[in-house]
């Protein structure tokens, strides 16, 4: 079996970091080198990580490979020398590399999701032995549309309700666009949480938002369900290794070329059962009574607020939007694996236990302004 090259951007963050373990342990190729795209401010971390993966896992130090460059410049930045070796080795490349803030500035996020997604493109098409070009966008490039979305649909109809969500979806648009010349692979998650089992994530963001919220009004009297009083749209939230483990399986495996995934739960809780589970399982007790989600991102409107509850004001608009991500070509492709969504509420006390260890540990809070 030839020995295959990856390349990885994004790294030393959460999901580039777990997705390198998961392919290495799920042996579904003879990996032969991995190398690591890192900004130059990220380096020496990047660095370390690597090393103490490669020690954990007993591999060689010459299976890895630190490559400083910046996806939103041309070529990658990547040292020409070393780019024209690339242009040879490289089999796989996963693109990971992304600002992925729901309250991201508008330039920032066009600089990084879609130039830097345009750079890569252009890269990947001057590799030479290119088998798969993985790359990573979400769900909610569906944006306000409402109703039944399904993983062929991709449209900008109905507009957005924040940066990450138009870039992400202008950045999808131009890697369908390479679907003729490069074969492609689309991971569209939902809203990543830790790790099924043992809870671990590094950044509290997403469904712990509620935790955030529930631990600074743990001494009120009572907590109230946040709603919009039409219903309660659904939160589609994912554990991290069931992505990790699809993302690993379809990469490498021929039935994911040129096919776009909803890696999202394909039975969701809505966002009244998200609230009473959470709630209870961390503080022991119900929501009560009921609060309009347009107050309370009126409030979110005021950084102190904001900074005080750890909540930002854009997870808010996520209680009003009605979509439901249909996931049949995900199921279809992995049937006859072991690979499957945990339900959601078998996971929340490990979630729970996690963020209580963790819940002071500042640097796995987002920086809220």
């Amino acid at each position: 079996m030839m020995k295959k090259t990856l390349l990885i951007t994004g790294y030393p963050g959460f999901l580039a970091t777990e997705l390198m373990r998961q392919m290495v342990k799920d042996k579904y190729v003879d990996i032969g080198h991995i190398y690591l795209l890192v900004l130059h401010q990220e380096k020496n971390k990047a660095f370390k990580e690597m090393r103490n993966f490669q020690k954990s896992e007993q591999l060689p130090e010459s299976m890895f490979t630190i490559v400083e460059g910046d996806i939103t410049k041309k070529n990658l930045q990547i040292n020409s020398v070393l780019n024209d070796r690339l242009q040879d080795e490289v089999t796989h490349v996963f693109h990971l590399a992304a600002i992925y803030d729901l309250a991201v500035p508008k330039d920032i996020a066009w600089n990084v999701n879609v130039f830097g997604t345009n750079n890569v493109n252009d890269w990947v098409q001057t590799l030479n032995n290119l088998e798969r070009y993985i790359y990573f966008s979400t769900a909610y490039v569906s944006g306000k549309r409402e109703g039944k979305i399904f993983e062929t649909d991709l449209s900008n109809a109905y507009g957005f309700r924040n940066h990450y969500e138009e870039t992400k979806y202008e950045a999808e648009v131009l890697v369908h666009q390479l679907k003729e010349n490069v074969p492609i692979t689309i991971i569209r998650p939902g809203v990543v949480k830790g790790h099924s089992v043992t809870g671990k994530t590094v950044k509290f963001d997403g469904l712990y938002f509620f935790l955030n919220f529930y631990d600074h009004l743990r001494f009120a009297p009572f907590i109230p369900f946040i709603s919009d009083g039409k219903g309660a749209p659904e939160g589609n939230f994912i554990s991290s290794d069931y992505v990790l483990e699809a993302t690993s399986y379809f990469a490498f495996h021929s039935i994911g070329r040129g096919k776009t995934y909803h890696l999202t739960d394909p039975n969701p809780y809505n966002t009244l059962q998200l609230q009473e589970m959470l709630c209870e399982g961390y503080l022991g007790k119900k929501p009560s009574g009921m609060i309009s989600v347009h107050l309370v991102k009126a409030l979110l409107s005021i950084s102190a607020n904001r900074k005080f509850l750890r909540v930002e004001k854009e997870a808010l608009d996520y209680f009003t939007i009605y979509s439901s991500y249909d996931t049949t070509q995900t199921e279809n492709d992995l049937r006859g694996t072991n690979i499957i969504s945990t339900d959601l509420q078998k996971t929340l006390p490990s979630m729970i236990e996690f963020y209580r260890k963790y819940k002071d540990d500042y640097e796995k809070h987002i920086d809220i302004q």
